[in-house]
């Protein structure tokens, strides 16, 4: 599925949303700070946003159940390329080399980051080996481990 880009308004309703899970019309409107918007107005942006298949509806009677459609990390991650799209040049480099000059990113916390990294590519090749193992020791020929069974068996008898 291709997402939508959100305008401000809709995006508030999704995060309100993503927040609580699911949500019914009445929870969302008491979700509101003051000034809150008008019923209307919300039930508006809730049609858009099922629409734009950001939102799944559940019929409860006369009324609706809201749960998000689209998650919320799958959202980031598609409001962060359009980002690198539009004011990085679709560059990470550029984006990180920002984040080192306005101190917002340590280099240190990079390392940091870099390492976490690579301990859990290492946790996660080992995980896959002890798998690869298994499904070959599985599925490897049955019929030479009987046998080595069968071979066993005799030199315990002759003992």
């Amino acid at each position: 599925m291709i997402l939508q880009s959100l305008t401000p308004s809709e995006e508030e309703i999704m995060q309100l949303i993503w927040n609580k899970g699911q949500i019914y019309f009445r929870e969302l409107m008491d979700s509101f700070s003051e000034p809150k918007p008008h019923q209307n107005t919300v039930s508006t942006f809730l049609k858009i946003l099922v629409e734009k298949h950001y939102l799944s509806t559940e019929k409860q009677g006369r009324i609706y159940l809201y749960r998000p459609a689209v998650e919320f990390v799958e959202y980031r991650k598609f409001v962060l390329k359009r980002f690198l799209e539009n004011y990085f040049n679709n560059s990470g480099r550029e984006l990180f080399n920002v984040l080192l000059d306005e101190e917002l990113i340590t280099s240190e916390d990079f390392e940091n980051l870099i390492k976490s990294k690579t301990v859990f590519a290492t946790k996660k090749q080992e995980q896959e080996n002890h798998i690869q193992d298994f499904i070959k020791e599985i599925t490897s020929d049955k019929k030479s481990k009987k046998k080595e069974k069968d071979k066993k068996k005799k030199k315990d008898k002759k003992k």
